[in-house]
């Protein structure tokens, strides 16, 4: 069974920046799409990013310009860099495997929180 770990989430205030990693084991990284979402309180979980084997990414409105996703094959291991955070990036932000470029996999990470606050 697919085993998604995300790190690299905390308190930051507004304008900063983080990185999210998110390292997969037991599947054939290279040939999966990856993706983050995200989750705030009372909201329904939404997508920030996603990227193809060949690292074609995609983006929400609400972040292009602002985070980048990208993917190291040889590590397993999907990131998100975050910049220029604000107060309404708060969330718990998910790693996801599988599924295609429009469409999340079935494979789910435990979440990783991230609070944009001064």
């Amino acid at each position: 069974q697919t085993q998604l770990v995300e790190s690299g989430g905390g308190l930051v205030q507004p304008g900063g920046s983080l990185r999210l990693s998110c390292a997969a084991s037991r599947i054939v990284f290279s040939i999966y799409f990856m993706g983050w979402y995200r989750q705030a309180p009372g909201k329904q979980r939404e997508l920030v990013a996603r990227i193809s084997k060949s690292s074609s990414t995609r983006y929400a409105e609400s972040v292009k310009g602002r985070f980048t996703i990208s993917r190291d094959n040889a590590k397993n291991t999907v990131y998100l860099q975050m910049n220029s955070l604000k107060p309404e990036d708060t969330a718990v932000y998910y790693c996801n495997a599988g599924g295609d470029m429009y469409v999340s996999g079935s494979s789910w990470g435990q979440g990783t929180q991230v609070t944009v606050s001064s």
